[in-house]
């Protein structure tokens, strides 16, 4: 297994630490601490951008559109085999699946399309950025100190809007705007593409907290991610917009903006929430 230094990623297979196992069907991670969450398993956008990286290698095309579903979890040192089937190839699309086990567990199941961009000559995009400081000027986010190694640690992320986590923690205040936004960047300065816009993308949960102004517990049920287009950026600006929080569940979606103002991706998810106790 390639080990990962953050000084010298150049893509989101080395960054994952990901492996080919006999031909580009079938794939193999360990699940080491920084790729997980403080709860010491896979980060959720951690394993859909693993799907990504081996669906896009199978198929030999840039992914479009991608969902995953998140049945169990992958504990830290854990290994994760992920095989991919391409159930339908077109001339220009390919539909494909990738599932995720560690032994004998199913994981989490990847459905995707993957193609290259057309020729229609019209189009364009209609929403914009928000008007937020640019990273050098947002303040790091704040995170509790949870004694572990974890993704955070490896992910540079600016508070661009919302609330702090003083601001959270304090739970005293009313409750902030639904929409919040996250300077992130991979040191290092990693590419830009799909798998780490899936990565990115998932602090869509983050964002649950916002809104209530109080500490909450977010588990990602799903993760969907739909690509508009790539360019080399450092800084993805992650513009959440947390749509609704009834009877213990939440939706929410994220712009993914370039630092040109490029929109890059939307990000969306459904969770499972709860108070922090």
């Amino acid at each position: 297994m390639r080990r990962r230094d953050s000084a010298r990623v150049t893509d989101a297979r080395d960054f994952l630490g990901m492996e080919p196992v006999g031909d580009e069907l079938h794939w193999r991670l360990e699940v080491v601490p920084e790729l997980t969450t403080p709860g010491h398993f896979l980060f959720g956008g951690c394993g859909l951008g693993a799907a990504l990286v081996a669906l896009e290698a199978a198929s030999g095309r840039p992914t479009v559109w991608s969902t995953a579903q998140y049945l169990s979890y992958a504990p830290t040192h854990s290994i994760l085999d992920l095989t991919v089937t391409l159930a339908a190839v077109g001339r220009r699309v390919t539909q494909g699946r990738v599932v995720g086990y560690v032994d004998d567990t199913e994981i989490l199941t990847v459905n995707g399309a993957a193609g290259p961009p057309g020729r229609l000559d019209a189009g364009g995009v209609w929403i914009t950025a928000p008007q937020v400081p640019p990273p050098e000027e947002c303040p790091p986010r704040r995170l509790p100190d949870f004694n572990s190694t974890s993704i955070f640690d490896r992910i540079d992320v600016r508070l661009a809007k919302g609330l702090s986590f003083e601001e959270i923690s304090a739970g005293s205040g009313p409750g902030g705007d639904p929409t919040s936004a996250l300077w992130a960047r991979v040191p290092g300065h990693l590419e830009p593409s799909a798998a780490t816009l899936a990565i990115i993308g998932d602090y869509v949960s983050g964002g649950v907290s916002q809104p209530l102004g109080r500490r909450v517990m977010s588990r990602s049920l799903d993760n969907t991610l739909r690509m508009v287009q790539l360019e080399p950026t450092e800084w993805v600006l992650c513009d959440i917009r947390i749509q609704a929080l009834v009877g213990g569940y939440g939706q929410g979606i994220a712009h993914l903006w370039s630092q040109q103002g490029t929109l890059l991706a939307t990000a969306s998810q459904s969770m499972s929430v709860r108070f922090w106790e």
